[in-house]
């Protein structure tokens, strides 16, 4: 009786993990069987997270048109994708080049998009621009530079693909956005800089666009998605070192600063377009409770924003 007690926790566990790990790979499975065949139109795909959301949809037998400002970067990635793939389920990629700040180009771009098969199915609008640097210090250009990579750019885009979505009565489209388009983080700590005003109203005001696309694509069948991750890195910064480390802002945003990596980002992707769920919010407990606190405590949020700026001044005039 003894000995089974000693081993039914850790069976028991080993257990559960099994059962979890087999759920996992059947959603994986169906969320990849979601898309195969589909038309996946995928911006900034030379990116690191368009790069993943590249090899995530191309491995699930999506017919992939591939979006970026450079045409080497493009055939670099589609020599990459193909130099893996398996011939009898999937697609070759087609290549587009897209300049998403280009405001005046966009229309011809989404002619050729939709020439490339005659449809769009997904869009996935990956590209962004962002910026850090005091307020005072970024020029009125560049904040419209902003506002048209990461605002005007995406819904000038998702309106020329619209009319083939809407005549079809069918379609996803897809908004990666960040917490960013959720809270206004003033800088990132990890980083030491802070993080431009607009880079947060650019994405809250794609979040607040497509939001409203959602309620007036229902009647058509076009679903419309956000998915909005802690700031995305290709590796988990570690905290740089300063008095401030031990304050509440720190505590209260620390995990944000850490972000997620592109792969995580791009599997949420494809789970959400599989499950076609409305909104996703990519973040632990930390960053998850800031966006709860700013909707229904905002005094708190503001006080606690206002706090890490002091110190996070007085920290830099003190070094």
């Amino acid at each position: 009786m003894g000995i089974l007690a000693v081993f039914a926790l850790p069976l028991l566990l080993l257990g559960i993990s099994g059962i979890i790990y087999i759920y996992q790979t059947l959603i994986w499975l169906v969320s990849k069987s979601a898309v195969q065949n589909k038309v996946v139109v995928i911006t900034d795909a030379i990116s690191g997270l368009g790069k993943e959301c590249s090899r995530v949809f191309h491995s699930g037998g999506a017919r992939l048109v591939l979006c970026g400002r450079t045409w080497e970067k493009l055939e670099a990635l589609y020599d990459a994708l193909i130099s893996v793939a398996d011939p009898s389920t999937t697609y070759t990629p087609k290549l587009v080049l897209l300049d998403i700040s280009d405001i005046d180009y966009i229309q011809d771009v989404a002619k050729e998009i939709l020439n490339c098969y005659g449809c769009v199915d997904i869009l996935i609008n990956n590209a962004s621009m962002k910026v850090k640097g005091a307020v005072q210090s970024i020029s009125l250009e560049l904040d419209k530079k902003i506002m048209d990579a990461n605002y005007f750019g995406p819904i000038t885009l998702t309106k020329a693909i619209l009319p083939n979505m809407i005549s079809r009565r069918t379609g996803q489209i897809v908004l990666i956005n960040s917490i960013q388009g959720k809270i206004g983080v003033p800088f990132r700590a990890a980083c030491k800089l802070y993080v431009h005003s607009y880079d947060a109203a650019s994405k809250h005001a794609a979040v607040g666009f497509f939001d409203c696309l959602r309620a007036e694509m229902e009647e058509f069948d076009i679903s419309v998605s956000t998915v909005n991750p802690t700031f995305i890195c290709s590796y988990h910064h570690q905290p740089a070192p300063g008095n401030w480390e031990a304050s509440i802002w720190k505590f209260f945003f620390r995990k944000v600063t850490y972000g997620v990596h592109p792969a995580e980002v791009a599997e949420e992707v494809l789970r959400t377009v599989s499950s076609k769920k409305q909104e996703v919010l990519m973040a632990n407990p930390i960053p998850r409770a800031a966006v709860y606190i700013r909707t229904f405590f905002p005094e708190v949020f503001f006080a606690i924003v206002a706090s890490g700026i002091r110190e996070k001044l007085k920290t830099e005039q003190e070094n």
